[in-house]
């Protein structure tokens, strides 16, 4: 099967899924730059917010995707079950949230991930914030985690599952998961399924300083890849470990990109990466 066909099902089953979640989980809304964005928030069993304190993971979810869809939702039961408050929610004009798809850049997805890590911090029973990105989430993470050290207001720790930096040479190239355009001249939009690669985001895509931003981030790194990963080679995860000064990176054999095929194995990094330095009761 053709590898785009492929991912196309994974998120399409996903979405459906996606129904039966948002039945499950009290959803709410705050305001974005973007219009309002969707968000849950998940807490540890007997926890009380009005009394107790715990870390916070903020999880961004990849493109043509929603919090919803896989791996995000898998990623949350098990940071609940080991004690943090988890908070995911969809970008602009993704899954729940309001906005345009055609005005949908990483520039703008960066600044819906600002507003909710200010909604985050601000919450009186967090005592830390730690920011998880998968695929395009990633690399929105890391180089918000950069801006964010720049303003003295840096995240307390960071997690990059299979980041997404590849973006920026799909857009150079004119290809998204099968689909092709004339890179110097894109039409207004790239149909692939159901999603459209706006004219804008291909053209700032190709300029954007994934590295250089993401690279100004001091704190601790987790970064989880798959070996087998085909949308976002393994190799984007190597040049992002070597920009951290204090760095985990574990390449996960066999594996691909939406952490399916061994998903404890996965997983396994990023938990014990944050319970080290956060440990729970």
């Amino acid at each position: 099967m053709h590898l785009s066909l492929k991912y196309a099902k994974v998120i399409v089953a996903g979405l459906l899924g996606s129904l039966i979640s948002a039945a499950a989980h009290n959803s709410d809304f705050i305001e974005g730059p973007n219009g309002k964005l969707c968000y849950v928030l998940q807490l540890p069993r007997g926890f009380d917010k009005t009394r107790d304190k715990c870390p916070l993971v903020i999880v961004m979810h990849g493109v043509m995707s929603n919090m919803d869809v896989p791996p995000s939702p898998r990623f949350a039961r098990k940071l609940v079950r080991q004690g943090y408050a988890v908070l995911r929610f969809d970008f602009n004009a993704q899954g729940r949230s309001e906005g345009d798809v055609l005005k949908c850049t990483i520039q703008s997805e960066i600044a819906d991930a600002r507003a909710v890590y200010d909604f985050a911090r601000s919450l009186p029973f967090v005592s830390s914030v730690v920011l998880l990105g998968h695929s395009q989430g990633g690399a929105v993470a890391g180089m918000l985690a950069g801006q964010l050290e720049q303003e003295g207001l840096a995240p307390d720790a960071l997690v990059l599952m299979a980041p997404g930096a590849v973006l920026k040479d799909y857009a150079l190239e004119g290809r998204f998961l099968g689909v092709k355009c004339d890179p110097v001249n894109p039409p207004e939009y790239v149909q692939v399924y159901w999603y459209k690669f706006s004219r804008e985001y291909i053209l700032s895509a190709q300029t954007l300083p994934i590295y250089e931003v993401s690279a100004l981030y001091q704190g601790p790194v987790c970064i989880v890849h798959g070996s087998d990963d085909a949308i976002v080679p393994v190799k984007y995860s190597d040049r992002y470990a070597g920009i951290y000064r204090n760095c985990e990176y574990t390449v996960i054999p066999r594996e691909h990109h939406l952490f399916t095929t061994r998903p404890a194995q996965s997983d396994a990094p990023f938990l014990a990466f944050l319970l080290r330095l956060f440990p729970r009761p």
